[in-house]
């Protein structure tokens, strides 16, 4: 495999555009940081056909990325390969609006191989490929200049040893007629719905201090406002102000711009300065929620009796024993609140009763809850056993 010098000119990466628009499929990975600021700060872009590799500074002077990201985001005939891409595709998605497609997530796909769940990538290269990776720079400050040839080797690695083993994991995928089991997961991940995330919507990610609907409504206004200045500041949400701050405000209001001064967590200078002035304003401009904005009291799903709650931890055993037996991660084949939801009776939209996951698990779990399948002991081992019904006989 060819290796290219770091790429810093414009006409440099769109001759290797499109070589690699070429290929079926590429690797690709991204260095940032994001420590001391809102958005992630783009440092490297690593990219790898099966003939060649290169990483690309975003950082250089003049240089148009907009080939590279219409190759990402465009092209439906070459395959983008990620590891573990999720922050990837967040950067890729605040650059250009979209996200990948199609794509394929080495990560996802481990977790129908056997891997476990969330393998990191150093131990999936080591147990494809039977050797460890250097780690050297793997704390390495990628927003200075100039990157040595230590860092470029280090990052460029992660994708030529990428492009290895995705067609290794594909073979594997389909002699275990497991290949179909992940559209479904590409898929969501490809979303872009999750990745664009109003400010409006903040406060949902936030933990509720009441269900007062005058309060709630303050904490979705007090907590837009932060999204928003942390946005336009480009600083970390809690550089704004805190969770627990921001909770305490939205509970105990203050009347004034003075009373800032005297809240734990803010400076004596939020009495006057201009950022405390928007917070007062978005205080005194916050609206009780409407009543079908409010949240609801129990997640969306049956709540469990006592009897239910040990049914679920029957199935969560009968999970437990499918993902040793079949190799797959338990966190690929069901969730915890599907397991509950059928345990509650529910039968309609989960995922475990139809498709693989049915054939896997899904049949033997609706089988357990409904009195079909019993576990029982035998030589001193767990065992699943059929239950036949008893034939009724008249006097």
């Amino acid at each position: 495999m060819r290796i290219h010098p770091l790429i810093t000119k414009s006409d440099e990466l769109k001759a290797l555009v499109g070589r690699l628009s070429e290929h079926p499929f590429i690797a690709v990975d991204t260095e940032f940081m994001r420590e001391n600021t809102y958005w992630p700060d783009l440092c490297l872009i690593q990219v790898a056909s099966t003939d060649e590799a290169a990483a690309i500074d975003p950082k250089a002077e003049g240089i148009d990325l907009k080939p590279l990201l219409d190759l990402f985001v465009k092209n439906e005939e070459v395959l983008k390969i990620f590891h573990a891409g999720g922050q990837d595709l967040e950067i890729i998605h605040n650059l250009t609006g979209k996200v990948p497609h199609p794509l394929f997530d080495t990560q996802i796909a481990a977790m129908a191989l056997g891997h476990g769940e969330q393998i990191g990538y150093s131990n999936l290269i080591e147990s494809l490929l039977g050797h460890s990776l250097d780690k050297g720079a793997r704390f390495t400050d990628w927003g200075r200049r100039p990157l040595d040839k230590r860092q470029i080797d280090y990052a460029i690695a992660d994708v030529t040893h990428l492009a290895t083993v995705f067609p290794r994991m594909v073979e594997k995928l389909k002699k275990t007629g497991r290949g179909a089991w992940l559209d479904e997961e590409m898929e969501r991940l490809a979303d872009p719905s999750s990745f664009a995330f109003p400010p409006e919507d903040a406060w949902k990610r936030l933990k509720l201090p009441s269900r007062n609907a005058t309060i709630l409504g303050r904490l979705k206004a007090l907590a837009g406002w932060r999204e928003t200045e942390a946005r336009q500041k480009n600083l970390p949400r809690g550089r704004i102000i805190k969770d627990d701050t921001l909770n305490e405000i939205v509970l105990h209001p203050p009347k004034t711009q003075d009373d800032l001064g005297r809240i734990r967590g803010l400076s004596s200078g939020w009495k006057t300065n201009d950022i405390g002035a928007r917070l007062m304003g978005a205080i005194q401009g916050a609206k009780p929620l409407g009543p079908d904005e409010m949240p609801d009291r129990e997640p969306r799903r049956p709540g469990l009796t006592k009897d239910a709650a040990l049914v679920s931890d029957l199935l969560k055993l009968l999970l437990k024993i499918r993902s040793k037996e079949t190799g797959v991660a338990a966190k690929l084949i069901a969730r915890s609140d599907d397991l509950e939801a059928l345990a509650a009776g529910v039968r309609k939209n989960l995922k475990i009763l139809s498709g693989w996951r049915f054939e896997q698990f899904g049949k033997d779990a609706l089988d357990l809850v409904e009195g079909r399948l019993a576990f029982g002991i035998e030589s001193g081992r767990l065992k699943m056993n059929r239950v036949v019904a008893k034939e009724t006989v008249d006097a």
